[in-house]
């Protein structure tokens, strides 16, 4: 009965096993000492992540998980572990949007840009003003809140359509004194003509 409790307990089968001093994984005992020729011989360990790697592939492991980026937008280089913070809240050349008319600008112009931006005014319909955009959150709040402390109006802002008036048609300029011209070029017409008359006649009057 003995024997056979013995061999059914599992720890009893379970082959012995040894930990390789190189790589510190366990290895059946029949095996270790192969395993440990061969780990030595063709494994490193990475001395960033501690993880083995091929001897001939451990530069493309280091530059793959390890070196440090080059930011194509600001230039800098950047240690690969901070690179998903700078990507997305360090680098100052990072595409941003105006919290004011959305537009996007690289995050290094964007506190200029806001500080103009955001003294726009748009028309508040409710109140009847003109409140500047970095305002108009407070505004409603303090203004257009019932008692229930509910909003009275959404906090989407709505820019008031502006009256756009087609300009007015340009009429050909009139010439000034109109009648006074043409009566003035019928009495050099008239003098003209009597000049003419009477140096004819005075002419006929010399030949007799």
């Amino acid at each position: 009965m003995a024997a056979a409790g013995a061999d059914t307990d599992p720890a009893a089968a379970a082959p012995a096993v040894s930990t390789c001093a190189h790589c510190q994984r366990e290895i059946p005992s029949s095996n270790i000492d192969l395993h440990s020729v061969h780990c030595a011989r063709n494994l490193q360990k990475c001395q960033h992540c501690g993880e083995m790697v091929p001897r001939k592939l451990m530069d493309e492991h280091y530059d793959e998980n390890h070196a440090p980026m080059n930011c194509t937008l600001c230039k800098d280089t950047i240690e690969r572990e901070s690179w998903d913070l700078h990507k997305s809240e360090k680098c100052p050349q990072r595409m941003v949007a105006c919290e004011y008319c959305e537009f996007e600008l690289p995050a290094v112009d964007m506190n200029e840009h806001q500080d103009v931006c955001g003294n726009r005014t748009e028309y508040c319909q409710t109140c009847k003003k003109y409140i500047r955009l970095r305002e108009w959150i407070g505004h409603e709040i303090q203004c257009h809140t019932n008692s229930n402390g509910s909003a009275e109006t959404s906090s989407a802002r709505t820019i008031p359509e502006r009256e756009v008036r087609p300009p007015a048609p340009v009429r050909p300029a009139r010439p000034a004194h109109g009648s006074q011209h043409k009566r003035l070029l019928f009495t050099i017409a008239v003098t003209g003509i009597a000049v003419m008359v009477g140096s004819i006649l005075f002419q006929r009057d010399e030949s007799f």
